[in-house]
């Protein structure tokens, strides 16, 4: 079964949950720079707020009325458009529906999830039919995991392939959470952890031991950092089998002294503690209340920067760098915006074809050259071929 034409369908782009605060960056984001015979769309469920971000964004756009509790209307929206870009969080609760239509009706499926549990569950779910169809699924598509699953490809490129690699990031940066974020991030800490990812482990693809470090190559303290960002990498490796005869990655925050790693524990116990005590995670909730984040003020003062430490063997290390403004906004609307943009503009060039993929694997040298036109930063500061 062939998925509908594309010259059938009314959109290039649909953002699903545009009224939201990280959608509504997104739309924006596309509205400003999509060439104008790019045809976008905004979903969500109620065409009014629909409208109202239509009218911002200064050019014509879409209105697709759709919600994840109706599966012949996100029948009909992914029926509809090329790619659906989807910011409706938290993924666990609410992003099969919208991957199960896009596989079904044979669009393009990216979103901005950071949930181990839900990477996997479409992996699982979903990527043999994804193959079948043609259809591209790529969770991940904002600060987690571009910066690093990208910036991983960025230093092998700097690496000698034919030996084993062993990569290390260190994030640092300056950021706040929005409502949205918050409300996930929660969620993940209150969930168990999956039982045995599908996202990473594989044979060349090594989940490496994280502890507690100094890296004298960035004179900073290395934490172990539970995210899913090394996940993605290790996945990457597989999909693409040019990372070397062997490879790991470990994902740290990088901290200027001993001192903050214990404050920084501290702060992630509290943390957990509170995801799992009902009272306290329906607290932060309404003080963070999704849909609310920071303002454009804030959002100008915030940035991050990975570096990554990589080795070939035993040979010197590359220390390579993928730095840019506020991480969890301006910049994830970027990432997501350039990534929807490349699978319209260049979807035949991409080196997969369908399948529950990364960004990396899908169309990673493609991206990165679109990434640092629109401004993020990709550089070698040492070492390298």
């Amino acid at each position: 079964m062939t998925p509908p034409a594309v010259s059938a369908r009314d959109w290039d782009i649909t953002v699903f949950g545009a009224t939201g605060f990280v959608g509504r960056l997104c739309a924006a984001y596309l509205a400003a720079h999509a060439p104008r015979e790019v045809r976008i769309a905004v979903a969500g469920r109620s065409r009014e707020k629909l409208a109202a971000v239509a009218a911002e964004l200064g050019r014509e756009v879409g209105v697709v009325v759709a919600d994840t509790g109706d599966p012949a209307a996100l029948a009909r929206m992914a029926a509809s458009t090329r790619v659906v870009l989807t910011t409706v969080g938290p993924y666990v609760r609410y992003g099969e529906p919208v991957v199960r239509a896009c596989v079904e009706q044979g669009a393009d499926y990216l979103d901005l999830t950071g949930e181990p549990a839900f990477v996997d569950r479409i992996i699982a779910e979903y990527d043999e039919a994804a193959r079948a169809r043609g259809v591209l699924v790529v969770p991940c598509c904002g600060f987690d995991s571009i910066p690093t699953d990208l910036g991983v490809l960025w230093t092998t490129r700097a690496l000698p392939r034919d030996r084993p690699l062993t990569i290390c990031g260190y994030m640092q940066g300056r950021g706040r959470f929005s409502g949205g974020t918050l409300a996930s991030a929660l969620g993940v800490l209150a969930s168990p952890p999956p039982r045995k990812s599908r996202s990473g482990g594989s044979t060349g693809a090594r989940k490496r031991a994280a502890a507690i470090h100094y890296q004298r190559a960035l004179g900073r303290w290395g934490l172990p950092l539970p995210t899913i960002d090394p996940m993605i990498a290790r996945r990457s490796a597989r999909l693409r089998g040019d990372y070397g005869p062997d490879f790991s990655y470990a994902h740290y925050i990088a901290l200027p002294r001993i001192y903050h790693v214990g404050l920084a524990l501290a702060g992630a116990g509290a943390l957990v503690g509170a995801a799992k005590i009902g009272p306290l995670r329906r607290m932060l909730t309404r003080m963070n209340p999704p849909g609310s984040g920071p303002s454009p003020e804030v959002r100008a003062k915030s940035w991050f920067k990975v570096t990554f430490v990589g080795r070939a063997g035993d040979d010197p290390p590359v220390v390579a760098e993928v730095s840019g403004g506020d991480p969890g906004y301006d910049e994830t609307a970027k990432m997501a915006g350039e990534t929807a943009l490349l699978l319209v503009l260049q979807r035949d060039m991409c080196k997969s074809t369908g399948g529950v993929s990364t960004t990396a694997a899908a169309c990673g040298e493609l991206l990165i050259d679109r990434l640092q036109a629109a401004g993020l930063r990709f550089a070698v500061k040492q070492g390298g071929e």
